[in-house]
């Protein structure tokens, strides 16, 4: 579990540790909280991207993930980021994700 992935810095300093600490740990799931990861507040579908493609598995978030408009349609249909579990229903996105 990698803490908040704060702005372009946080971003960067995964980018760069993640390939060693999996292989260090044997990671067999590397969850983040990318929720700050855009610019220190949000998330935006091309960061998502590059957080997946880095190694990253599952994105949490809180309530900073409302603040960029254009991760809804994500939050919709890509299952592992998630939204807080707490929030009302019919808010976009799932708040749990089930691996088997």
């Amino acid at each position: 579990m990698v803490g908040d992935v704060v702005g372009s810095p946080g971003c960067r300093a995964l980018f760069m540790a993640l390939p060693t600490l999996q292989k260090k740990t044997r990671a067999d799931l590397v969850i983040a909280n990318g929720e700050n990861a855009a610019d220190g507040l949000g998330l935006t579908p091309e960061i998502a991207g590059s957080l997946f493609k880095s190694g990253v598995e599952v994105i949490t978030s809180g309530n900073h993930i409302w603040q960029r408009r254009e991760i809804l349609p994500l939050l919709e249909t890509e299952g592992r980021i998630l939204r807080p579990e707490n929030y009302p229903a019919g808010l976009p996105g799932k708040g749990l994700l089930v691996l088997a």
